[in-house]
Parts: C-alpha cells; sequence; structure tokens
C-alpha cells in the first residue's frame, strides 16, 4: 500500500454525488472504485480488500449502516476503515448510530472538499499506522517462531530449510541463503512464497567471500545492502529473478566465514522489511556458529573417544570376531563405554564394560580399567582376581564411580571359557537355533569389597557369543528384560555372518541416547 495513494471504494446510487467524491478522491491522488447498493459493495469489498470505503447510509437494497457491520464482523475486512456520509441522517442520533454500528468516521451534507479531504487523510493515516503495528507484530511473531526452529534445528541443511522458508513467509518475497558448514561445502537454499517451496542449488566456492566483499569485508558485524540485478547474475548465473536483490550478510567474529541472506529487492524494502531482515540474518549466524561449534565439538569427543578404545582387533585363529562401537547421537561429551581383545598365549581375553555417566572424567575411569585390566593379566589368567583389582582400582582411586565389565577368557582350540562378570549383562550363547543369556554376576565395581566368582562353560565348534552394553537397549518406554529377548530372539535368527549380523542388531535398536558397544565371537571350524 503506497504511502501516497490508496484504493478507496465509494458507495452511493446517487450518479451526481458518486461522481463529486470521486474526483474529490481521485484529485487526492486515490485510486477510485464505485458500487450503487449494498449488496455490491459487500462483494467488492471481499474482493478488492480496498484501504477505505466512502459510504451512503441511504441506499437502495440495504442500508449503509448495515454495510458498515457486515464489513466489521468479516475478520478478513473489519480492519478497512468506513467512512459514512449522509444528506438526510445528520441529526446527532444519526451521527451517533453510525459510528456505534462501525463507522470510523461521519460526514453530514453539505460537506465542503477540505473537510473531506482532511477526514479521509486522518483516517487513511489512522488505518496505515494499525496495519503498519499489525503487520510488524505478525512479523515478529513470526520471527521468533523461526529464531526457535533454527535453533532447535539438528542439521545445517534443516537450519538453513527453515531460514529460507521463513524468510520467504514472513516477507513476502523469494528469499535465498548461503552459509560453510564445518565440511567446506557451501549450502545454497532459495524458497519462494506463498507456499514456501525450497529448493536446493549449486553455489560457487567463492561466492561467500565474494558477498562478503561487496558489504562488510572481512570485519565482524551484520551489513544490510543491494546487489544490482546485473552483479546479482553474474554472482549466480541461473538466479530467476526480476531485479535488484535485497541482502544481508552477517559474520559473528573475525575469522569465520559469514552467513547470508536475501529477497527479492522489487518493491525495495522499508525500513521495517529491512529491519526484520536484519534480525533473520543474524539469528541465522548465530544459530550456524552454535551448529558448527556443536558440531566441532561432537567430532573432537569422537575422536578422543576412539582413541582410547583400541586401534584393532587381533586376528586370532579359529575365531571369528565382530564387534562395534556407537556414539549416542546427540551426546557431545565421551562416555565410558568399552571393549577389549587380548591374546594371552593359546587362549584370548575378551572384555566389555561400562563406566557410569558421559564426561571426560567417564573416559578417564575407562581408559585407566582398561589400561589395568591389561596389566593384571600380564603372566597370570586368574578373571577373579583381575576383577578384583578392577574393583580396587575404581573404589581407592575414584570413589563414588560405578562400572559394570564382563570378562571372557576362552581356548579357540577347545571351546573351554572362564567367564567373570562384574554387574554387566550377562553374555548370550547361541548354537543350532537357540540363544540363552548366562547367569547374572557379581556385584558392579566400585561399590564394595566382593570376590567374583568364575564360571566354567564350553563353546562348541560353531556356536557363538554376543556381548553388549546397555546402551543397546535400553529405552525409557520399554522395560529392560523385553529388549533383551528382543535381541535374543533376533540371535536365535543368527544365519548370516557376524558382521552382517552386528549391523542388523544396531539397525533393529536405531539411534540411540546413550553409547553402544558390543563384541561377537564365533568358534570356526
Amino acid at each position: 500500500m503506497a504511502e501516497d495513494g490508496a484504493t478507496v471504494l465509494v458507495v452511493d446510487d446517487t450518479p451526481t454525488k458518486l461522481y463529486i467524491l470521486s474526483s474529490w478522491l481521485r484529485r487526492s491522488g486515490h485510486r477510485v472504485v464505485q458500487a450503487t447498493g449494498g449488496m455490491e459493495a459487500l462483494v467488492k469489498v471481499r474482493e478488492l480488500q480496498p484501504d477505505l470505503v466512502v459510504l451512503d447510509v441511504r441506499l437502495p437494497d440495504i442500508s449503509g449502516y448495515e454495510v458498515c457491520e457486515q464489513i466489521k464482523a468479516d475478520a478478513s475486512t473489519s480492519s478497512i476503515p468506513v467512512i459514512q456520509i449522509s444528506g438526510a441522517a445528520i441529526t446527532p442520533a444519526d451521527r451517533a448510530q453510525g459510528l456505534e454500528r462501525g463507522a470510523d468516521a461521519y460526514l453530514a451534507e453539505p460537506v465542503e472538499p477540505d473537510e473531506f479531504a482532511a477526514t479521509v487523510a486522518a483516517t487513511l493515516r489512522y488505518y496505515r499506522a494499525r496495519k503498519r503495528a499489525e503487520t510488524m507484530a505478525e512479523r515478529l511473531a513470526a520471527l521468533t517462531e523461526v529464531t526457535l526452529s533454527m535453533n532447535s534445528a539438528e542439521t545445517f541443511d534443516e537450519l538453513l530449510t527453515t531460514a529460507v522458508e521463513g524468510t520467504a513467509r514472513i516477507l513476502g518475497r523469494q528469499a535465498g541463503t548461503l552459509a560453510l558448514p564445518p565440511d567446506g561445502r557451501t549450502r545454497r537454499f532459495a524458497a519462494l512464497p506463498p507456499d514456501g517451496l525450497v529448493v536446493t542449488k549449486v553455489a560457487a566456492p567463492d561466492t561467500l567471500s565474494r558477498l562478503s566483499a561487496m558489504s562488510l569485508g572481512n570485519a565482524a558485524g551484520t551489513e544490510v545492502f543491494t546487489v544490482p540485478t546485473d552483479e546479482w547474475l553474474e554472482l549466480m548465473p541461473d538466479a530467476k529473478i526480476g531485479g535488484d536483490v535485497s541482502a544481508v550478510v552477517c559474520r559473528t567474529k573475525l575469522g569465520r566465514p559469514p552467513v547470508y541472506l536475501g529477497v527479492e529487492g522489487v518493491p525495495p524494502l522499508d525500513s521495517d522489511e529491512a529491519n526484520v531482515l536484519r534480525q533473520l540474518g543474524q539469528a541465522l549466524a548465530l544459530a550456524v556458529d552454535a551448529l558448527r561449534a556443536y558440531a566441532e565439538e561432537h567430532a573432537i569427543a569422537l575422536t578422543l573417544q576412539r582413541s582410547l578404545l583400541p586401534a584393532r582387533i587381533p586376528e586370532i585363529g579359529g575365531l571369528a570376531i565382530g564387534w562395534r562401537y556407537q556414539p549416542a547421537v546427540d551426546n557431545v561429551e565421551v562416555g565410558g563405554d568399552f571393549y577389549e581383545v587380548l591374546r594371552m598365549g593359546h587362549r584370548v581375553l575378551i572384555a566389555i564394560g561400562d563406566v557410569q555417566g558421559h564426561s571426560l572424567l567417564a573416559a578417564t575411569v575407562m581408559a585407566e580399567l582398561r589400561h589395568a585390566l591389561r596389566a593384571s593379566v600380564i603372566g597370570t589368567s586368574d578373571l577373579g582376581a583381575s576383577m578384583a583389582l578392577l574393583n580396587e582400582v575404581l573404589r581407592r582411586y575414584h570413589p563414588g564411580m560405578t562400572a559394570t565389565v564382563c570378562l571372557l577368557l576362552l581356548d579357540p582350540a577347545t571351546g573351554e571359557m572362564e567367564i567373570s562378570n562384574a554387574g554387566h549383562i550377562p553374555p548370550l550363547f547361541i548354537d543350532g537355533g537357540r540363544a540363552h543369556y548366562h547367569r547374572l554376576g557379581n556385584l558392579l565395581l566400585g561399590v564394595a569389597q566382593e570376590t567374583y566368582r568364575v564360571d566354567r562353560v564350553h563353546v562348541p565348534a560353531g556356536g557363538s557369543v554376543l556381548m553388549f552394553t546397555d546402551g543397546l537397549i535400553e529405552d525409557r518406554d520399554k522395560l529392560l528384560d523385553e529388549s533383551l529377548e528382543i535381541v535374543r530372539r533376533l540371535a536365535e535368527d543368527l544365519q548370516e555372518d557376524l558382521e552382517i549380523f552386528c549391523d542388523r542388531l544396531i539397525e533393529r535398536f536405531g539411534a540411540r541416547e546413550d553409547d553402544v558397544a558390543l563384541v561377537m565371537f564365533q568358534r570356526v571350524t
């Protein structure tokens, strides 16, 4: 809606009066639409959504009072101002009735041109101020919603899609965005109003730096600027635009890559729209930085976690071994899950454990226990003594910390195996289409002094054993026994090799809230 002219619907059944009022309005620079009856006026109001209605009180079909009431009762037209005008209903009671039934102003004839023009100007001024306030309120509410959605995004693609779709919806213009995630591949998205259809496009690697050179340079901050059509098409040859581009480039700190957000610049953005674009750009830049920091921390955490686990599993004659480590999907901190496979002469020690918590301390304790376990089996093979040593290490040096550990000592040639279990999920034995868990073990490590039992079992040729941490099966809405049974039934159907089964098992439980470690081995002939 232009400030220098408005669309005005004039409703009057007297041709002379209709002509005069329309002439006065056109002289003031307004666009005029005419109607000669109340029903015709209501149809045009709904179709055209005029900025103002000048309405005669006495009409041939329904009264101007009723027309005004219907305009104000309809949510889609209620904000349109109505000036009632009459040469017959001119008493104070008539004017009071008109105002009470929804009119924004009431003029009694004869009306002077200057008075009419001033009344129209004042009514439009109030209407425009109200519409501007309503529009800004809607935009700010949408801005808050889009900002929250951006901060909730879990991936860069989701974040940029949310930002560009929200920008197109708020400003009602084609929108586009570019950002550089840690993987070094510039992301470019575009969205078209009103449905916010988002499309992915390709951008040259230097596009962001060229946009930054047009505005911020290498400085930090936010800059709203206009990119001429020819310069934009040089940057984006595949762009389908009909004019300049209004853009914001934001860099939160020196040395960081900038973020771009832009919209069609025709017609030019007003000050309120430019401010909304600026705020969207700043919110996007902060969200990109936060997600980038999370991704970098997550990568560092994973690198640290994997550095604390065995670099490789030794090849053991007579055994096929599969193992997996899967970090929690939403956890930046390192966890305490671990596994170990060690040659011990003609036998092999297989261990799995879980130190409580997700923190650098948990990872440190996990590493200490692994090293203590390795030291405990030098020159000896007493699982009960090894487990007692681990318990003493935890109680002495990390009071308050607990851990579950299961140790297996297997002779691959004979299948004879010893088991010592400190509070861990029992190993699952699989043979000939049947699967069962071993009995429960002793108290978990770190609680009290304990004598750890050592069980002796036999693993037949072709038999398999599965060990895993509780992160694989723990769900808030399911009993642990139910999940243990799911694993057991899957294992009964073990027909493929161990690697495929490990993948199937991980896939069955999906993304986890806790770290997962598992080791599976099979005696092969």
